[in-house]
């Protein structure tokens, strides 16, 4: 494989591995949202929001179109979803190996 593959795809985890951007994919993860809808939601500043809304657009997780002078997001690539449902197994493997060492100390 190329190396513009393995730097694509480290662009795309990138986009996701922030908390900020995360919170974002929950939003969006039921349909699409008006930005004005989103800082509001996860209580930041629109600036804010926008940066990470067009770095994930960028990346190829997002799309946009503009409504009069609301912009709307949505999630492009759905499969992000189920790399974050991954993480969430993941999560829980770790939480019941923790569990499982507290009962046994």
């Amino acid at each position: 494989m190329s190396q513009r593959y393995f730097e694509k795809k480290a662009e795309i985890l990138k986009a996701i591995a922030q908390p900020t951007r995360l919170k974002v994919l929950e939003l969006l993860k039921d349909g699409e949202r008006c930005v004005c809808e989103i800082y509001p939601a996860l209580k930041q500043e629109q600036p804010n929001i926008s940066r990470h809304l067009n770095l994930m657009k960028r990346a190829g997780i997002l799309d946009s179109r503009k409504e009069g002078l609301h912009i709307i997001y949505w999630i492009k690539a759905p499969e992000i979803l189920e790399i974050l449902r991954h993480t969430e197994v993941i999560i829980q493997h770790e939480i019941e190996a923790d569990l499982r060492v507290f009962k046994g100390a």
